[in-house]
């Protein structure tokens, strides 16, 4: 694999990454006024120790206890007629969001640098 390959493949597994970021985030801020649910957190583990992609992308239950409300008259509350409120913070999903934004943007300028920049060594070869 030449580096223009390898480095092209990095920006599209670090596009791919930061899409699924994204996705999670908005998830977590359509959810920050549902009762009693958790935050998911994007896991990420590399693939291998050659190897330029992250693999094994998956979710997890942020495990921060919600809120507790008195409101007895809610159908979600207990005996105590406490409900549990969402552990979602909007401010720290929306810093997350617009990182991930930014990371994939920076990805994108990568791969669209090293598809020039290979598309002009070809070029170059061609005369």
């Amino acid at each position: 694999m030449n580096p223009f390959e390898f480095s092209m493949m990095q920006a599209v597994s670090g596009m791919r990454q930061n899409s699924q970021r994204i996705t999670v985030s908005a998830e977590n801020v359509s959810n920050v006024d549902t009762p009693g649910y958790q935050r998911k957190i994007l896991l990420t583990e590399p693939r291998g120790t050659n190897e330029i992609s992250f693999g094994a992308l998956r979710t997890s239950l942020d495990q921060t206890p919600g809120e507790q409300e008195y409101s007895p008259a809610h159908p979600m509350a207990d005996d105590q007629g406490y409900i549990t409120l969402s552990n979602v913070s909007l401010v720290t999903e929306m810093a997350d969001m617009r990182e991930a934004n930014r990371t994939y943007e920076a990805n994108l300028n990568s791969f669209q640098q090293a598809r020039s920049m290979y598309t002009s060594l070809l070029d170059v070869l061609r005369r």
